[in-house]
C-alpha cells in the first residue's frame, strides 16, 4: 500500500533576522524560497526585510511565487514590513504572530537563526508532540547548522527525557527538495510522549 502524501499548500518558514556569517545560508535561503515557489507552495513568514528572512520572501517572489507576510504591529512601526508581498497581516503581538502563522501553515521549515527561530520551531514540534496539531516539522540543515543542536535532542533521549521515537518526529534535510518531500512523508508518532 502506497503511503499517502500530505497535501502541503503553504509552509511557514522560521529563520534569522540576520544573514550569518557565510554566503552559505543566503545561498540556502534562496534555494529554499525557489523550490516553494517552484512547488506551488504559498511562503508564510514573519513579514519583514530582515536577514533571511527577505532573502527566502524575495526568492519566492522573485520566483513567481506567493508570500504571505504576518508582522507585529511594533516591527511594522518601525519600518521592518517588506513592501512587495503578495498578502501582508499586521497583528499586535509575537504570540499572535506565531499563532496565525501556525494556523495558516500546513508544514513549518526552520532555517538557521538566532533564539526566535528556535522557539518558534520549538513550539510547533511541542504542539505536534501533544497532538494539538498535526503539521509537520523540518529542518533545513544548511552546513550542518543543526548539528549541535540534534546532539542535544539525543541528550534529550539518553537521559529519558524524550522517547526515541519522538527525535524522529522532525524531517531534516540539507536539500530544500528532499526536505519538502520529507514533509509530504511524514508520519507522525504514535509513541505516548510519557517514558
Amino acid at each position: 500500500m502506497a503511503m499517502q502524501q500530505r497535501p502541503i499548500t503553504s509552509v511557514a518558514v522560521f529563520c534569522g533576522s540576520n544573514f550569518g556569517n557565510s554566503d552559505v545560508y543566503a545561498d540556502g535561503a534562496r534555494q529554499l524560497g525557489a523550490e516553494l515557489a517552484g512547488a506551488g507552495i504559498t511562503l508564510i513568514y514573519g513579514g519583514t526585510t530582515k536577514g533571511l528572512m527577505g532573502v527566502v520572501a524575495d526568492a519566492v517572489l522573485n520566483a513567481g511565487g506567493t508570500v504571505h507576510g504576518v508582522i507585529t504591529d511594533r516591527l511594522h512601526q518601525r519600518g521592518h514590513s517588506h513592501p512587495d508581498l503578495s498578502r501582508s497581516e499586521i497583528v499586535a503581538t509575537l504570540r499572535g504572530r506565531k499563532e496565525r502563522m501556525a494556523e495558516l501553515a500546513d508544514a513549518f521549515i526552520a532555517m538557521p537563526g538566532g533564539i526566535g527561530t528556535m522557539e518558534e520551531m520549538m513550539e510547533v514540534w511541542t504542539m505536534n508532540q501533544l497532538g494539538e496539531i498535526d503539521k509537520p516539522v523540518g529542518l533545513l540543515d544548511i552546513a550542518g547548522f543543526f548539528t549541535p543542536f540534534l546532539a542535544f535532542i539525543d541528550h534529550m533521549v539518553e537521559t529519558k527525557f524524550l522517547p526515541a521515537a519522538h527525535r524522529h518526529s522532525i524531517c531534516v534535510d540539507p536539500e530544500p527538495s528532499a526536505l519538502i518531500d520529507k514533509l509530504r512523508h511524514f508520519q507522525k508518532t504514535d509513541v505516548p510522549k510519557w517514558l
